[in-house]
């Protein structure tokens, strides 16, 4: 994966990394197990301090999208719903309902949004289909 800082961005560097991380396995281009730069690799690449890569890491690992090995690496984790459904649900309709009220904001109207949700989810990694 290759990781892009924007130096004028408003958004901290670590947050920028954890991002983008959380991009690249929704979309299907960081797939489990999959190997990621170390601390030292990533920030000599970036030309960012170790610490801030660490904490990009750390924070990664906390939600259960890394796990690292002990002399092995940094590696993309298994998915883990330990949240319940109804939990899982309810948080994906809080961020649909915040890019509702966007849309609305900017004028959007209901069929607009539905084609571009339609033409953006087929950009994304989706798992198959729950039975709960």
């Amino acid at each position: 994966m290759h990781f892009r800082i924007e130096t004028t961005s408003r958004l901290p560097i670590y947050q920028q990394i954890v991002s983008q991380v959380r991009e690249g396995v929704a979309r299907g281009s960081l797939t489990a197990g999959e190997r990621l730069p170390s601390v030292r690799e990533l920030s000599k690449s970036l030309v960012v301090n170790p610490n801030t890569i660490a904490r990009a890491y750390t924070e990664l690992e906390r939600e259960g999208t890394l796990l690292t090995r002990p002399g092995l690496g940094v590696f993309v984790a298994e998915p883990n719903h330990e949240l319940t459904h109804e939990v899982r649900k309810r948080r994906l309709i809080e961020g649909i309902d915040h890019l509702l009220i966007e849309a609305v904001h900017l004028g959007f109207s209901d069929d607009t949004v539905r084609e571009l949700l339609t033409e953006r989810c087929q950009q994304f990694s989706f798992p198959t289909p729950e039975t709960n």
